[in-house]
């Protein structure tokens, strides 16, 4: 039987970070070089104003010995929270599991660390030795952090070791965070201090600091020069590159995890492992681009010059294989023995295998981008090469080695422009993806449908493996060792799983078998949270996806789960409500039915038309409306129905029969158009600023001519015409805005015509007729209305009334509905044609 495979947790503050990205990067493919399993455990900060880390209530608390075999913990990182002693006692806290810090050195616990402080010495000696500044401010990571500490001191000591006075003034805290450097810049330029140099203790407060120099009008390096401390990879693209002290941070990594598989293993490893740091000189302290390739000088070459005469490739093979491979740094060892895979090429290219050298040089390229290296430092390599020839030639290049090496610089910057593109392109996919699966869970309100939305969307962001569980006491899961969760939603390869039913304890994070795979899994745990205070559950998603994905559907899911959480209680609180006030609604049920009923017109008459109407109101009185208004050249009908029930519908219905009269009297041949547009204007100032509420209605005007035109416009059920020259009925469809909805409606409110005939017959309803439900749910619908209209149709208009009202009655005894019908034959005038 095969041994289970180790799983070792990384336990950091949050993914996007530049530092944090890429410790998780050498991690990663540290973990898959020695195939063990990784749980990335994250979220229970932001880093940003009003989040903290409290371990005694995150999911760092719910790690333990039931999930994982060892941690990787990125000390460095959670220290800006939790400050130096409470860090140190975090990671004591997992004893005996075996525990690696990154970034923060442990007593008792194995840590990898860099040389903090001969990084920061030697980048305020270049500055000061190098570019003669004397008046040199310092930008400090937050003072909880060793490592900011650390740099802050070596600050301190390098202007004493050159006898300059250390000038408070000049000395500001920031956050390790690009907008922290922004402000650091801007307090630091507030106290009107001179500086002629800036140092931040990481990268992102030097972007931030440069950002705050330009908006002033300060030029960086011409009037400031600007370093910083990293070299994450924005730097090497920003404008004006950033000179800073390039640590190994993948490496770091890397190392982290190698060291908790070898004591796994038993084996005894560092206490501590330092890395070296390098200066890196770039554009933003005046050095130029070309100062960042390595020289090409005595080192690698040495033996054969003091053996007198130019040394040949094959004489100093193995020394320029490790000058090359210093060059560039990889996130552990590398995939393959590249330097020497190179110098094999360029052996076989001078030997006359043309292209060879170039076709090795796409494949280290391509293998470097896969383990996320700058491949602009191939352009060290190249120069390397380029200065070894030329000593082993006596200073001479021939033409064709010079085109291969602009052939290869052409080769190495197209890889890195490639390399830079397929990353934001990615990002940019995330985003959209973010976007739509955003605005998707925002409108779950209810947990079914949620799920239904998870099972859709995740795919889409390259995930095809999850798990979310919710806590049984969301009030209160703190305690880790009392805490259950349940299944909520579950995943894998992709398709929706039904979830096993029951609970599991918090500490096992994922429903049981989810993360006990055969095959090697790599996985992302993350807190759901809304706020620090409520806590809903714990999502396992696998990886594959960008690393921005994680924390943004984090902070969607927690997003949806309160609005899923204030829907019910909204509905509860309604249904609470609703029995409280129903004897109150159904007063105003009376009240409304008053209204309705006596604002109908008591004889509707325009010339030319045989009119009739019928409405019955509901039980509980809806809105419906009709009016017949009579002009001298012909007259206005109207229908519509007010969504809702009761007072407050009968009073907008109130609202529209008033203002529809007194606009049409106005302006008896007015448009359609322009009076529903006025309505709505009026109907949503008054209902939605004044009476705060969201009533609304359907409304159809229409001004009929005497020689037979119909204007129209507004939304509302079908108009119908029974036609009396085929006795067959046609639908009109009114195609505008409900009324009330929205402030203004005019672009989309539009006059439309049709014509009458002699004897033709118009019938206006409301919702109430055609969705009238039988017992079998069924409703009365179009076509049986213009069934029963096209059956009396030759009869009067009363009776074409009567039957209809007899056949929905016949359908439905009970509507639940009001009903209203509005049936007019017309007549047209002598001498018409």
């Amino acid at each position: 039987m095969a041994a289970r495979r180790p799983t070792i947790a990384l336990l950091t503050d949050y993914l996007t970070g530049e530092y944090q990205s890429e410790v998780r990067f050498g991690v990663e493919r540290a973990a898959e070089e020695r195939d063990v399993n990784l749980l990335v455990v994250f979220g229970e900060t932001y880093a940003r104003s009003g989040y903290s880390t409290l371990p005694s209530a995150s999911i760092y608390t719910l790690i333990g010995a039931e999930t994982v075999d060892g941690l990787v913990i990125v000390s460095s990182a959670l220290t800006n929270h939790l400050g130096i002693e409470r860090t140190r006692a975090f990671c004591r806290s997992y004893a005996p599991l075996p525990v690696c810090s990154v970034g923060l050195a442990l007593d008792g616990v194995p840590s990898v660390l860099v040389d903090n402080a001969r990084g920061a010495e030697t980048i305020v000696a270049h500055v000061l030795d190098d570019h003669a500044c004397q008046r040199v401010a310092y930008i400090s990571g937050p003072p909880s952090n060793e490592e900011a500490t650390l740099r802050a001191d070596a600050y301190r000591r390098a202007l004493a070791a050159r006898s300059i006075p250390h000038d408070e003034r000049l000395f500001v805290v920031g956050d390790f965070l690009i907008e922290g450097g922004r402000r650091a810049m801007r307090e630091l330029l507030a106290r009107r201090v001179d500086f002629d140099a800036v140092i931040a203790g990481n990268d992102n407060m030097a972007l931030g600091a440069m950002d705050a120099l330009k908006a002033h009008g300060i030029d960086v390096p011409g009037d400031v020069l600007v370093c910083g401390f990293d070299d994450v990879a924005i730097s090497r693209v920003t404008k004006p590159s950033l000179t800073t002290i390039r640590q190994p941070i993948k490496q770091l990594g890397a190392l982290a995890l190698t060291n908790v598989v070898r004591m796994l293993g038993g084996e005894r490893v560092p206490e501590r492992s330092l890395l070296p740091v390098e200066l890196t000189r770039r554009e933003s302290c005046g050095c130029g681009y070309y100062a960042t390739l390595p020289r090409a000088s005595a080192r690698a070459f040495a033996p054969g010059l003091a053996a007198g005469g130019p040394p040949s490739l094959a004489d100093q093979r193995e020394d320029v294989a490790r000058a090359l491979a210093g060059a560039v740094t990889f996130p552990d060892a590398s995939p393959r023995a590249w330097p020497g895979e190179l110098l094999s090429a360029l052996e076989e290219e001078l030997a006359g295998l043309e292209g060879r050298f170039l076709e090795a040089l796409k494949g280290v390229l391509d293998d470097a981008a896969r383990e996320g290296v700058a491949l602009d430092q191939f352009q060290g390599v190249i120069t390397l090469l380029r200065a070894r020839l030329r000593r082993a030639s006596g200073g001479a290049q021939h033409d064709d080695v010079e085109r291969l090496w602009h052939a290869c610089r052409a080769l190495i910057a197209h890889a890195s422009a490639r390399a830079e593109a397929e990353r934001r392109l990615q990002i940019e996919l995330a985003s959209v993806h973010l976007s739509w699966t955003g605005r998707c869970l925002s409108t779950c309100l209810s947990l079914p449908v949620l799920r239904r939305a998870l099972a859709t969307e995740l795919p889409g962001l390259s995930l095809t493996r999850a798990a979310v569980s919710l806590f049984n006491d969301p009030h209160d899961p703190r305690d880790p060792q009392r805490a259950t969760l349940r299944p909520f939603f579950l995943m894998e390869d992709g398709r929706d799983v039904e979830p096993p039913r029951g609970s599991f304890p918090a500490r096992g994070l994922a429903p049981p078998g989810f993360l006990r795979s055969a095959e090697r899994w790599s996985v992302f745990a993350m807190p759901v949270t809304f706020g620090e205070a409520e806590h809903y559950g714990i999502a396992v998603l696998g990886s594959g996806a960008n690393e921005m994905v994680y924390d943004t559907l984090r902070l969607q899911l927690g997003s949806a789960l309160k609005a899923v959480a204030m829907h019910r209680d909204i509905v509860r609180e309604v249904e609470i409500r609703e029995r409280l006030e129903q004897e109150q609604r159904h007063k105003e049920s009376q009240v409304a039915q008053h209204i309705q009923t006596r604002l109908v017109p008591p004889h509707p008459a325009i010339a030319g038309l045989d009119l009739c109407a019928y409405m019955r109101p509901a039980a509980e009185v809806g809105g419906d409306y009709y009016d017949v208004i009579a002009t001298p050249e012909g007259g206005w009908l109207g229908i519509g129905d007010v969504a809702g029930h009761g007072l407050a519908a009968g009073l907008v219905m109130l609202m529209i029969q008033s203002m529809v009269a007194a606009m049409t009297r106005r302006a008896p041949d007015g448009s359609p158009a322009e009076i529903v547009s006025a309505l709505n204007q009026a109907i949503h100032d008054n209902v939605r600023d004044r009476l705060k509420r969201d009533e609304h209605a359907t409304l159809v005007l229409l001004r009929y001519e005497r020689g037979g035109r119909v204007t129209f416009a507004g939304a509302h059920d079908d108009i119908i015409v029974c036609r009396a020259s085929t006795r067959r009925c046609v639908s009109i469809p009114s195609s505008g805005v409900w009324v009330g909805v929205l402030p203004s409606i005019d672009a989309m409110t539009r006059d439309a015509e049709f014509s009458l005939e002699d004897g033709d017959v118009l019938v206006l309803h409301s919702d109430g007729v055609t969705e009238a439900r039988n017992a079998h749910r069924e409703q009365f619908g179009l076509e049986r209305l213009c069934a029963a209209i096209e059956a009396a149709q030759a009869e009067p208009v009363d009776a074409i009334r009567d039957r209809i009202l007899r056949d929905v009655e016949g359908w439905c005894p009970s509507p639940d509905d009001d009903m209203t019908l509005v049936v007019a034959r017309y007549h047209a005038p002598p001498g018409a044609l």
